[in-house]
């Protein structure tokens, strides 16, 4: 087939006849004389409207399409977001304090209407039932966590819903969460079955996983690689941007190679670092830090992930402004 002239307009046949023979959204800009983006937006709305799909040249996403299936049948889910935030949050081990981060994640909820609300693990804390030495610091119960774990993210669900009818929320397995079932398919197996042994149950509105995709080329997962280097190791190795949890750092790491721009973002803790979950260190200084992660998208591109950051209590700080939240 000839070479569309840029100023004509491509029918989807053509387009679809161009992406077979080409397999870039890099040549297909310069044959067709539009923007990149252009092509990539195009592309993606011919594979959802002919329910077809158009393969990229050693594209990695379509690689871990094509394996998906040969991986451990642990649920992911597939977000297809083209336009719009997504919030993420993670390591709250909420035990009934109302933190300056988590009053913040209501106000974010509020003001960006999310398509997406993502628990990115940790929400239980499990302190009672974890290896930890007792303190002298009286620890809460697992039916005390439960029940703030429950209010919490039903008060985040009621906010959420309130933004954005159609709101999507999902919760991603956190080493801490898995303690839960853990202790009990331990010490009593034979009630694996029974109604409120799996915190699912007590949790019914939150869609659990092991991963969140919002795009093929964003990963949401509770944990990677370890260390203080953990959030650009983890781009590097997954080859995708990848938002995790668990070391409570918050932070942005760029990486950029051949493929263009990729990101490694840490969504640090809602609950204060120096909260009574964590008497477990001992005093020591932490390099930890209080807030969440707003991802936003626009053409199917993650652009720059910002945060927000507690600044003091009931203040949060974003895009250079330190916001009141005590309201709420």
């Amino acid at each position: 087939m000839a070479a569309v002239n840029h100023s004509e307009a491509c029918s989807d046949e053509e387009f679809i006849a161009l992406w077979d023979k080409h397999q870039s959204a890099e040549k297909l800009a310069r044959i067709l004389g539009v923007n990149i983006r252009n092509i990539h937006s195009r592309r993606r709305n011919m594979e959802k409207f002919h329910n077809i799909k158009l393969n990229a040249f050693d594209h990695r996403g379509a690689l871990y399409d094509a394996r998906k299936q040969s991986f451990s049948p642990l649920k992911q889910i597939d977000l297809g977001i083209l336009d719009g935030t997504v919030i993420v949050f993670s390591d709250a081990h909420f035990i009934g304090q109302r933190t300056t981060a988590f009053k913040g994640l209501l106000w974010a909820i509020q003001e960006f209407k999310p398509k997406a609300v993502i628990c990115n693990g940790d929400a239980f804390d499990g302190a009672s039932i974890s290896r930890h030495d007792v303190t002298e610091q009286p620890q809460t119960s697992v039916i005390q966590e439960l029940k703030a774990t429950q209010a919490a993210l039903d008060e985040i669900e009621e906010t959420a819903k309130e933004a954005r009818h159609n709101v999507k929320l999902v919760f991603t397995w956190g080493n801490h969460d898995i303690r839960f079932g853990n202790r009990l398919a331990q010490h009593a197996p034979q009630f694996k079955e029974v109604f409120g042994f799996k915190l699912t149950d007590h949790i019914p509105n939150w869609d659990f996983c092991w991963a969140v995709w919002p795009t093929s080329q964003v990963i949401v997962k509770h944990r990677y690689k370890n260390g203080v280097h953990a959030a650009h190791n983890n781009t590097v190795n997954a080859g995708v941007s990848i938002i995790t949890g668990h070391l409570h750092s918050l932070k942005v790491t760029p990486f950029s190679d051949y493929n263009g721009n990729r990101f490694g973002v840490d969504t640090g803790t809602l609950a204060e670092p120096d909260g009574p979950q964590f008497t477990y260190a001992e005093l020591n200084p932490s390099n930890h830090r209080s807030g969440f992660a707003v991802l936003n998208f626009f053409n199917g591109q993650l652009l720059w992930p910002e945060l927000v950051h507690r600044f003091s209590e009931d203040h949060i700080e974003f895009r250079g402004e330190v916001i009141d939240v005590g309201a709420f």
